[in-house]
């Protein structure tokens, strides 16, 4: 949450002609439901199942740049759809960057509490892991401006 996927991935996608789709849109534009509408209604384990079935159809799909939800990489089988059907970046920023990033955002259920630092730190000490794992490129986005990070993935892509 706050590393960057929807920014960086749509200017990215424009940059390599792609089409940019971002799964959490994908989900709200099928479902007529926010994505906190749906963690109230259905809980995380609902919304889950919709995002597992939703990277399944997307991750199917050819000259598409993908940005999931954070959690996405928790479900192996997410984990093996996007290793196997594409080329997988992690976007990663520290805890500092991610708490300003996200500091103002109401639209993220998993950091509505009344400590979102230790929030985010649990998210990515269990996160972490499994998106380095995955991962054909990491990027650090912490305090690169958005032009500079699709630069240098161009760069790490075409070297590929």
């Amino acid at each position: 949450m706050g590393a960057g996927k929807t920014t960086i991935g749509r200017q990215l996608a424009e940059a390599l002609g792609m089409d940019f789709v971002d799964s959490d849109q994908a989900i709200e534009a099928r479902t007529g439901a926010t994505i906190p509408w749906i963690f109230d209604v259905e809980g995380e384990a609902g919304f889950r199942k919709r995002e597992k079935a939703m990277i399944d159809e997307l991750t199917r799909r050819q000259n598409v740049v993908l940005a999931t939800g954070g959690g996405a990489v928790l479900d192996p089988e997410n984990r093996r759809h996007l290793q196997s059907r594409g080329t997988v970046i992690y976007l990663h920023a520290d805890i500092d960057q991610l708490l300003e990033r996200t500091r103002k955002d109401r639209n993220r259920p998993l950091l509505q509490t009344d400590d979102p630092r230790a929030r985010l730190e649990a998210l990515m000490a269990e996160r972490d892991p499994l998106y380095r794992e995955v991962a054909d490129i990491i990027l650090e986005t912490g305090q690169r401006g958005v032009r500079h990070a699709v630069q240098a993935l161009l760069k790490r892509l075409q070297a590929q």
